[in-house]
């Protein structure tokens, strides 16, 4: 905080502006955004094809940057358009904060703290209080059903992911986006979470006034395009996210400290750890080539058992092993059914081998890999009891 400063200095230091999108909101328009400018004039109102006496509103601000969209078509492409008109006129940061009149621009210095406390990028979202009287049970509903999406795509606990008061870092958001809805506002948060930036509750003043505020949110065609935009984040974050940012905490460790942190002084049980190590010989056995890291993360988060474990040995697989794994999958497989590959250790080994005798080597490869699991993980939990007991 600079408290010689004023508001408005503050602002223009950070290279911050204020974007107001609207739709038919004209009987709340001109107080919000006359409460704005008594903190900065660096406001861009983005009309999304307003039908009503928004564009003879706006007419009496021709200080205020502004844009006139010809055809309403959503509020995800109005802050779409706002970003890209505040990005051309150089500003760093954008406070989006609704027309409808439930936001206080009041509530614009609270934004500016936390931003320059913040030694990182940040992009901060208000926290309303949903429990207070006058808030629609639906909304209420609607805000704890987008939490837990977001901390399931992205690891991170919010209060509240909905409202639309927020201040987005613009250098920090993605540059191109693929929704234009209400389900943009849940796209643009978790993909700039997935970018490794922190995204934070701010606490911020509501008001839900039945009498002047007007909502477009319509439950029925908003709610499946939300639901289907959260199916394919969890998809993106259960085959793409999650494995990659594994890998790059994963890299980071020497195999001393692998050793040391993940398997001596981890806080999980022995239990825990050895069922950990089970799963990840398993499914690197197991015939999941190609899937084998997306699917033994994937779950080690749902059993909530040690992903760096699971997955550290999950990679029995590596290049050298291949040969054995396959032979002695095939091998198994003969047991269960008639071994057409007849050859021995001696006889080299390939992948032209599983397409010629894929049955065989399906069965024996799931066998091969329950028997290295079972064997993998009695003997780790002996080995660590064992290990534990030694260093009291």
């Amino acid at each position: 905080m600079y408290p010689n400063q004023s508001i408005s200095e503050r602002i223009d230091n950070l290279r911050l502006c204020v974007i107001i999108p609207t739709y038919n909101n004209h009987k709340t328009l001109r107080r919000v955004i006359d409460g704005v400018l008594k903190y900065t004039q660096n406001v861009i109102v983005v009309n999304d094809g307003s039908t009503d006496t928004t564009k003879d509103i706006l007419d009496s601000y021709p200080n205020v940057t502004q844009l006139h969209i010809a055809k309403n078509q959503g509020k995800g492409n109005a802050l779409r358009e706002g970003f890209k008109k505040a990005k051309a006129l150089e500003f760093q940061y954008a406070i989006t904060i609704d027309s409808d009149g439930q936001h206080f621009p009041e509530d614009i210095p609270v934004f500016l703290n936390h931003l320059e406390a913040s030694e990182k990028d940040i992009l901060l979202i208000g926290n309303r209080n949903m429990n207070q009287d006058g808030i629609p049970k639906k909304s209420s509903f609607g805000n704890k059903f987008s939490n837990f999406w977001f901390w399931f795509e992205t690891g991170i606990t919010l209060e509240d992911t909905q409202s639309g008061y927020r201040l987005y870092p613009l250098h920090a958001i993605p540059n191109r986006f693929f929704t234009k809805k209400f389900e943009f506002e849940i796209e643009v948060i978790v993909r700039t979470a997935w970018n490794g930036v922190e995204v934070k509750n701010v606490p911020i003043n509501i008001l839900y006034d039945p009498n002047e505020r007007v909502t477009h949110f319509r439950p029925f065609k908003d709610f499946t395009r939300i639901s289907i935009l959260n199916t394919i984040l969890v998809l993106i974050t259960l085959l793409y996210i999650k494995p990659r940012n594994f890998f790059r905490s994963f890299k980071k460790k020497s195999i001393k400290d692998f050793i040391k942190e993940d398997i001596l002084e981890s806080s999980d049980s022995n239990t825990i750890k050895a069922l950990s190590i089970a799963l990840g010989v398993f499914i690197g056995i197991a015939p999941f080539w190609g899937f084998q890291t997306a699917i033994v993360i994937f779950l080690a988060v749902v059993l909530r058992w040690n992903k760096v474990l699971a997955f550290a040995f999950s990679n029995v697989s590596i290049p050298p092993m291949i040969p054995f794994i396959i032979f002695g999958s095939l091998k198994l497989g003969s047991f269960f059914v008639e071994d057409t590959a007849k050859f021995s250790l001696d006889t080299p080994v390939s992948l032209d081998h599983i397409k010629v005798h894929v049955t065989q080597y399906i069965i024996g490869s799931f066998v091969l890999a329950t028997v290295a699991a079972i064997l993998f993980g009695v003997g780790s939990y002996l080995l660590l009891s064992l290990s534990k007991k030694s260093r009291e």
